[in-house]
């Protein structure tokens, strides 16, 4: 039987509404003005408004909405639904929020079965309060039985949340195939690929839908079996191209097959479907950047920059990749102007200020005033200390992008020592990710000095797995004490995402077998946010929040939501 046929739960459900914080996305005033009178009829009065992206963004980061109610056309281009997406992408929101979309478009449901990241709901206009309480009561429950699973994901207690998901697989059929999704996602997390593998064969077998056929392309790809995962994500595109995911997967997979054409061209089909999501247009950037298609990634980097404008998702980094394609391409005059425009609009922040000036002693390179350009470059350098000391200060994340560009400039200008130093420690700590590796290899292209570059990144991957090796062998031996040393020189020498997770779990093994200790634990939960701002769907981050999780609860100490 439906619980929600039930009387007794349909009146506390109706009451719970109305204790719910509701956020109302609509570019015009009157239509907010009257989803809120028709929300207050139905008890909730905790209602906030906003016209546009950048004013959701504000919102959601000053408040915890239970229900958000989005017109599905908004202010700038965007939808309801790229909204969400974003939202989701950049763990604005959490998974306990409702979200739902108001449409006049008739066809929109077939639009949602699609979609990656679905709404909860939709409604279509016009529509009565009695409608909207059925659609928002009905939402509300479907998150009250997925509660426990949200709850451990936001923990980081993954396999408790695994745990979750196989009872309500259990005790709510009308649920299971939401809660499958969510333990083949997690498990593909903590890297048990042919478990994951298992659970979406299991969902395909009883229903064809693409998030499955994507998590089972997923797992193919993450144990080397590239053509299959390719073939199947081609069959995602061809049958549900609003499955705008598949694309994405799909040049990643070309791309680890060497194929950066066929990934440029799968992004860039994405990106035309949805042209206003700035993620996707800085992808389609990046790789054609990489693919030396310098004006395809001009354009992209443009789009990305015109259509996050007045957004907290705007980046440094935007304009510096910007200004970098143009120099690239001689447009020195574009450059600059890209230059100011990240001044004015940055105005103060120390990092943009750098950017400028790297962008202008690239110029001056270009146009051969190297003396004026070597100034500049000092100043950067200069610069770049202060940021370093700063952002440690405060726990802030420096741009490593911009950092291999300013050891570009140095290179340009005869500063070899000073470009050597950045690029060896960008090298350590990033080097678990290709694509940045790619760009420092590019650099040392462009100067003219690719063996040097070789040779440089083969040194820094010695130096890390000695380094690393130290305290891995220690912890092996049973030296708690010598393992967490060790670890915690090594992450602080080169903190890249291996070391500060290395480190981070000793600390959560010795606290476990020694007792609690908040100093190191303090430590331990910032090499687990540094790491996590590395990469946030590493297996390696997600085992480290899961032993974080195990160890805290152990204690008896509350954690925060990650």
């Amino acid at each position: 039987m439906n619980p929600l046929d039930n009387d007794e739960m349909l009146l506390v459900l109706q009451q719970t509404l109305t204790k719910k914080r509701v956020l109302i996305v609509d570019r015009h005033p009157p239509a907010r003005e009257a989803l809120r009178l028709m929300l207050g009829a139905l008890g909730v009065i905790a209602v906030h408004g906003a016209g546009n992206s950048a004013e959701v963004i504000r919102q959601v980061k000053g408040n915890r909405f239970d229900i958000i109610l989005s017109d599905f056309v908004l202010d700038d281009g965007r939808d309801g639904q790229q909204l969400l997406e974003e939202l989701r992408h950049a763990h604005l929101i959490p998974l306990a929020t409702v979200y739902l979309i108001i449409t006049s478009e008739r066809g929109y449901s077939n639009v949602v079965a699609l979609a990656e990241l679905a709404p909860d709901d939709y409604l279509i206009k016009p529509f009565t309060a009695d409608q909207l309480q059925a659609r928002l009561i009905k939402a509300i429950y479907k998150k009250h039985v997925l509660r426990k699973i949200y709850e451990q994901i936001e923990r980081g207690a993954l396999h408790e949340a695994i745990a979750a998901c196989d009872r309500v697989i259990q005790q709510q059929p009308v649920y299971m195939y939401d809660a499958l999704r969510f333990k083949g996602e997690l498990l593909h997390t903590l890297g048990r690929t042919s478990e994951a593998e298992e659970v979406f064969r299991r969902v395909l077998e009883g229903r064809v839908v693409p998030w499955a056929k994507m998590g089972l392309a997923t797992a193919l790809r993450d144990r080397g079996a590239l053509d299959e995962a390719e073939q199947l994500a081609e069959q995602v595109t061809q049958e549900a191209p609003e499955f705008l995911s598949a694309f994405d997967f799909l040049a990643s997979v070309h791309e680890a097959k060497g194929k950066l054409q066929a990934a440029q061209q799968s992004l860039q089909r994405a990106a035309d479907a949805s042209p206003h999501n700035t993620v996707r247009q800085r992808l389609v950037g990046d790789v054609a950047a990489r693919n030396k298609d310098l004006a395809a990634a001009e354009k992209a980097y443009g789009k990305v920059i015109e259509r996050n404008k007045g957004s907290s998702l705007r980046t440094v980094d935007d304009f510096a990749n910007l200004s970098r394609v143009l120099v690239e391409r001689g447009n020195v005059e574009g450059s600059r102007k890209i230059a100011s425009e990240m001044k004015r609009e940055w105005r103060g922040e120390k990092q943009a200020e750098m950017a400028a000036l790297v962008t202008e002693s690239l110029c001056l390179d270009f146009e051969g005033a190297t003396e004026k350009a070597k100034q500049l470059v000092d100043q950067a350098l200069a610069l770049q200390q202060q940021i370093q000391v700063e952002g440690e200060a405060k726990g802030q994340h420096v741009s490593q992008r911009l950092a291999i560009d300013l050891a570009h400039a140095c290179y340009a200008t005869g500063k070899q020592d000073e470009a050597g130093k950045i690029m060896r420690q960008v090298a350590a700590e990033n080097h678990e990710d290709p694509h940045l590796i790619d760009h420092i290899t590019q650099v040392f292209e462009k100067t003219g000095q690719p063996d040097a570059g070789k040779a440089l990144l083969d040194q820094v991957g010695k130096e890390i797995i000695e380094l690393n090796n130290k305290g891995v062998l220690a912890a092996r031996n049973g030296d708690l004490e010598g393992a967490v040393q060790l670890l915690i020189q090594a992450a602080e020498q080169v903190p890249n995402l291996q070391f500060l997770v290395n480190a981070a779990k000793a600390i959560y093994t010795l606290m476990d077998s020694k007792g609690w200790d908040a100093e190191l634990a303090a430590r331990a939960l910032d090499y687990l946010m540094r790491a996590q701002r590395k990469d946030r769907k590493s297996p390696k981050v997600a085992s480290a929040r899961e032993l974080y999780a195990n160890v805290a609860k152990k204690h008896g100490i509350a954690t925060d939501p990650f």
